[in-house]
């Protein structure tokens, strides 16, 4: 069944920002990783797909999207309500882009999301770049060009320093164009461990990833 649409909990906003990494304001990446880093973005290897067990996007699910993609098991999706609200710009935005739905990984046990996020119909890697320069404290940037289903996509790894605990973490993403505007799908995580723990289901939503 599909999840009702939800406005941005305002109350929860503190521990958002420190569990799931939402969003931050805008800033200018580093290019290269600061000396003290733990981590770079793509160290992992690539992991095993998991099965499907559901699609987002489609007629019917949670998310009214340009895409459609699989979930993996456990992980529970929900739209944003009203994102175009100024008043919550701060969340909702991030350069080029919107938040359109997200897919919560706490059920599955783990402590993260997968974003969608929309932009302004245009070239992947342009949206994609625009959204990785807004995220305050990113560093490590690593494009690469791939596919998302069998659609061109445009990738990107990176690691954000988190100004609370002054650690990096991983973060990944990738965006597609279609017709109707340019999709980004993000995975953040509370660390790099965690991060790395749900890239599976990231992976799942790439490689089965559908303009609609």
């Amino acid at each position: 069944m599909p999840l009702r649409a939800r406005p941005i909990r305002t109350a929860a906003l503190p521990a958002a920002l420190v569990a799931a990494g939402l969003l931050t304001a805008c800033g200018t990446p580093a290019t290269t990783p600061e000396p003290d880093a733990p981590v770079r973005a793509g160290a992992p290897r690539e992991p095993a797909v998991p099965a499907a067990a559901g699609t987002l996007g489609g007629p019917g699910s949670a998310c009214a999207l340009p895409v459609s993609f699989a979930l993996a098991e456990g992980w529970e999706p929900e739209a944003i309500e009203d994102p175009e609200d100024p008043e919550f710009a701060v969340l909702t935005r991030q350069g080029p882009a919107t938040v359109r739905c997200e897919v919560d990984a706490k059920p599955s046990g783990h402590v993260g999301y997968l974003r969608v996020w929309t932009a302004p119909k245009g070239p992947a890697r342009a949206a994609l770049e625009g959204f990785v320069k807004a995220e305050k404290g990113s560093a490590a940037v690593s494009y690469r060009e791939t596919t998302a289903g069998a659609l061109p996509a445009t990738e990107v790894t990176y690691t954000v320093r988190d100004g609370l605990t002054e650690e990096s973490k991983e973060e990944r993403a990738f965006a597609v164009s279609t017709p109707e505007a340019t999709v980004i799908v993000h995975l953040g995580g509370l660390d790099t461990g965690e991060h790395r723990a749900m890239l599976p289901a990231y992976e799942l939503a790439r490689t089965t990833a559908k303009a609609l």
